[in-house]
């Protein structure tokens, strides 16, 4: 369900789960995280792309999975693979081939150049869910996008295009959707002409000064998340997913 190939300088780490629409379970986590940790030290590997499916990126965590196993410790496969992408130290390249929703947003935040299908939707669906946002979004979307818009995106749940991802600094370029893993690619194998010392320092300086509060905020975030997914909140918007009807919150 995750697959990981290595040509011309550039590991392709590949969300392979179309008949789910990319979602992930905690055994697709973990198998994440090991091809992190194999490609961080591989002197072949000057760049990582990470991508998904032709017209789906990722719908983000499989719920009945979740919630079978949710993330309670830091040795919980979602919360190692947040570490191991927060702490890569060479350059990730991401190619959003279609729709986004949830960690397949957030991981975003943590990738250092973002490709986006013209034609993908992106949303974060924390609070419709009973939930609050994880992966330090409630950190870094306000200081990325201010907090009124944040606050659109984090509160409210409102879906946006590809076009208002760029507008709001989540990707680099929409592109059309048969060009977006091509261009991507091409991206991360300019990485085999520079200094990878020099890129890979470049990029620790980058985020140094913001990384204590992440892991601040992405371990506040996981405490909270475990505490709501308890709530009645929660519990009827779960219930609501899968009798696949509109939840009820006006007596809760």
């Amino acid at each position: 369900m995750i697959t990981s190939e290595i040509s011309n300088g550039v590991c392709t780490i590949t969300i392979a789960r179309p008949e789910k629409k990319n979602a992930l379970s905690m055994a697709m986590y973990a198998e994440l995280k090991r091809a992190l940790d194999a490609a961080g030290p591989d002197n072949a590997v000057r760049a990582v792309l990470l991508t998904g499916q032709p017209n789906v990126f990722t719908a983000g965590n499989d719920l009945e999975d979740f919630l079978s196993a949710p993330p309670t410790t830091q040795d919980s496969p979602v919360v190692q693979f947040m570490h191991a992408l927060k702490s890569f130290e060479k350059p990730v390249i991401a190619a959003v081939t279609g729709a986004a929703v949830g960690i397949g947003v957030t991981m975003l935040l943590h990738c250092d150049l973002v490709y986006v299908s013209e034609a993908a939707r992106l949303s974060l669906p924390f609070v419709s869910l009973g939930l609050v946002p994880e992966y330090g979004a409630s950190l870094l979307l306000p200081r990325l996008m201010g907090h009124v818009k944040a606050a659109e995106k984090l509160m409210l749940g409102a879906p946006f295009t590809a076009a208002e991802a760029v507008e709001l600094g989540i990707a680099n370029a929409a592109l059309p959707a048969g060009e977006v893993l091509s261009h991507a690619r091409q991206t991360a194998e300019r990485f085999n002409a520079l200094p990878a010392g020099a890129v890979r320092e470049t990029k620790r300086l980058m985020r140094a000064g913001l990384s204590a509060a992440v892991d601040k905020t992405i371990n506040d975030e996981i405490t909270v998340f475990v505490e709501r997914l308890q709530s009645p909140e929660a519990k009827e918007a779960f219930r609501a997913f899968f009798e696949k009807r509109k939840p009820d919150f006006s007596r809760l």
